[in-house]
């Protein structure tokens, strides 16, 4: 045990330092883009939370097929976990979306398909949490919620194709015949630090919640057993 808190502070301290060399890189090594100005500058934790947010939701499903398969709830605990990151990042992605659309479309939000696809993919896993927490039994729940992040899953490459696939004023990165914004190597160099930041940090978050899942399920038990034993007394007395 102290084995793994060991390793674990030591990916939390990593996961710190590449985020500060990530915020350095984003204020004071990437230039101002030429055509949207400073405000551009909330691409680099953009784009992370957004990756971030869809790779959470990848492990989830993953760790769906696996407790199916082998019926440990271990990893219910990360499906759990990695679910409640990966919700936190889209609203951190969605939200630095609109600081960043505000001056370049005049509007904080519009219904463009990578907006609206996010918004149906975040509501998916909303609907997620919702789905445990109207199941007690710890088996039933890791059952339902292991088929809900597989199928839930579906909204993932629906959100990341959407701005390929259909008509939008999002721009596109990677994958398009012509870039909608200047880059230059200095960006593409941030850019990669910051998801290398926020993938490490995604990591040590991931660690520390699937821990704390299942120091809750082992509360919970004994919460029902300390009940059942009430009770029993007071059927005794």
């Amino acid at each position: 045990m102290l084995f793994v808190n060991k390793n674990l502070k030591l990916l939390s301290f990593l996961a710190f330092l590449l985020v500060l060399a990530a915020f350095a890189m984003v204020l004071f090594y990437a230039p101002i883009e030429l055509n949207m100005g400073i405000v551009q500058k909330v691409f680099y934790f953009h784009v992370s939370a957004a990756w971030i947010g869809m790779l959470a939701f990848l492990v989830a499903a993953v760790c769906g097929i696996l407790y199916l398969n082998k019926k440990q709830l271990k990893y219910d605990f990360i499906a759990f976990s990695a679910v409640e990151i990966g919700l936190l990042f889209t609203a951190i992605a969605n939200f630095s979306g609109m600081i960043w659309a505000k001056p370049i479309w005049n509007t904080w939000w519009t219904w463009d398909p990578r907006l609206t696809t996010m918004t149906i993919m975040a509501f998916t896993y909303i609907g997620y949490l919702l789905l445990r927490r109207g199941v007690d039994n710890p088996e039933k729940r890791a059952r339902f919620g292991s088929v809900y992040a597989i199928i839930g899953f579906a909204s993932v490459p629906l959100t990341f194709f959407s701005s390929r696939l259909l008509r939008t004023i999002h721009p596109t990165i990677f994958g398009a015949d012509t870039g909608d914004m200047a880059m230059i190597p200095a960006m593409y160099q941030t850019m990669a630090v910051s998801i290398i930041a926020f993938t490490v940090l995604f990591a040590a978050l991931l660690w520390h919640r699937s821990l704390l899942a299942a120091r809750e399920s082992e509360l919970e038990i004994l919460r029902a057993q300390t009940e059942v034993l009430e009770f029993g007394e007071v059927l005794d007395d």
